[in-house]
């Protein structure tokens, strides 16, 4: 849905509720208990982000597209063009305004939806099809406000259908490298990861539809795709807006609700100069445009520091608005050893060091270790990753487990749990900086059962 949506207009027509029971993968299998051999999906959002998970899931013979959500025409058309050149039968549409999804939902031939929304209504919309019975795969953002992370999680747990967030960078194959290194016991004990945002994203937030990227100066209403909405959270919001891809990964390396939690965290953020140099320096931007006079809330830099139960730190870096290489900035060190990724995903580009392995105080290229630790589930799907496209193959397999669980009827690796604690990061370092980075509680959505529940993300028991 890439248009501007006001939170009133959201919070006006849908309602968040919730009542806590249990949620297992018993529960899963009572909801759809035959194993099933297609998945009938609705997509909604269809934008660059949901165009780009349509046209993988096209390629899939276990999917039919049933249906497609999104008020703006552009993006349907481009979406309708995807489908008639797969030769698939064509989507029914739904672009009849910010709710039309809604009817979408309505439908009996939908077994699941996956949303890839503007930010503002991912949690809504699970919501909705949860109530409906319909199973989402969630695109990744933070919440809005931390309440909303509490409705995902007690709406999945009240109707018992599951929910998946489709955090992809948990499947880039260097970090699953990595993660097979930390669970062969390769660094010692954990002691201290990073991750971040790191993304020039600029074009992105100003974007008039002329060229992809670095187009104009134009956000809201005269923009296009993501500038019709995403830059307004930079106007309005100061925190860690985009925390999955860089915790993710690091948050499955600590076995983050299964056996450990991440309990507190806090904010600070520098003072915000990016956007508004970008504007005043852009050809069709200068000191005199309109949006010269935009004040933003978004410090160019947040970082964020979270504890875990188990006794590890995580430091989380946002940065998306100052000149720069694209980069994750993960950092994963133990008692044993330190890895850190200085490119974005290459093998051969990041640094690696072991104190039983490695020359004294000097560091090696990964790319052996990468070769020789590859995850398994890399070695299986290589040939079906690379041919499926999709962010050098992470897409293949964060919508093979979505699509593979559904049809199997086993628990998801990243589910409603996962996806209420990424999400929530985002309100809770928001408020952390308004209050001058005070430290903030992390909920425990899974209310105590993290400290019974095992490591599953990878392990054999959903490697499909």
């Amino acid at each position: 849905m890439s248009q501007n949506i006001p939170r009133r207009d959201f919070i006006k027509n849908t309602g968040l509720a919730g009542l806590s029971v249990g949620l297992s993968v018993n529960t899963i299998k009572a909801f759809a208990p035959e194993q099933m051999t297609k998945v009938r999906l609705g997509m909604i959002g269809v934008g660059l982000r949901g165009q780009s998970h349509l046209e993988m899931l096209l390629g899939r013979k276990d999917v039919e597209v049933v249906a497609m959500a999104d008020p703006d025409e552009r993006s349907l058309a481009s979406a309708r063009q995807l489908v008639a050149k797969s030769g698939k039968k064509a989507a029914v549409e739904y672009g009849k305004g910010n709710t039309d999804y809604k009817n979408l939902l309505k439908r009996t031939d939908i077994d699941a939806v996956l949303i890839a929304s503007p930010w503002e209504w991912h949690i809504i919309q699970a919501i909705d099809a949860m109530n409906v019975g319909k199973i989402p795969g969630v695109e990744v953002c933070g919440a809005i406000k931390l309440q909303d992370c509490w409705d995902v999680v007690n709406t999945s747990e009240k109707t018992k259908v599951p929910a998946m967030i489709m955090e992809n960078v948990c499947y880039r194959r260097d970090v699953m490298a990595v993660l097979n290194m930390v669970r062969l016991g390769m660094f010692g004990e954990l002691l201290h990861l990073q991750g971040g945002y790191e993304h020039d994203l600029r074009g992105v937030k100003f974007n008039d539809g002329i060229t992809p990227y670095n187009s104009g100066v134009e956000f809201g209403p005269k923009a296009f795709s993501e500038a019709r909405w995403r830059t307004q959270h930079s106007v309005d919001r100061n925190g860690e807006l985009y925390p999955t891809h860089g915790l993710g990964p690091v948050a499955v390396m600590i076995d983050s609700n299964r056996g450990n939690r991440m309990s507190k965290l806090s904010s600070v953020s520098t003072k915000s100069r990016g956007l508004h140099r970008y504007i005043i320096n852009h050809p069709k931007g200068g000191p005199n445009h309109p949006n010269a006079k935009v004040k933003f809330k978004l410090g160019d830099i947040v970082t964020t520091q979270i504890q875990t139960t188990n006794g590890e730190t995580i430091v989380l870096t946002h940065d998306t608005s100052s000149p720069r290489p694209y980069n994750l900035g993960f950092r994963v060190q133990g008692t044993n050893g330190i890895w850190q990724d200085n490119h974005a995903g290459e093998p051969n580009a990041g640094l690696i060091y072991f104190e039983d392995k490695s020359k004294p105080h000097t560091w090696e290229n990964t790319k052996s270790y990468m070769d020789q630790y590859d995850h398994p589930i890399w070695k299986r799907f290589d040939k079906e990753a690379a041919g499926a496209g999709g962010e050098g193959g992470m897409d293949f397999f964060v919508e093979n487990a979505f699509i593979e669980c559904i049809k199997r009827k086993t628990e998801f690796p990243l589910d409603v749990y996962d996806l209420a604690t990424l999400y929530s990061i985002t309100p809770l370092s928001e408020k952390s900086i308004i209050e001058g980075g005070q430290v903030q509680n992390i909920p425990d959505f899974t209310r105590g059962k993290w400290q019974t529940r095992k490591p599953i993300f990878c392990t054999g028991h959903n490697d499909y």
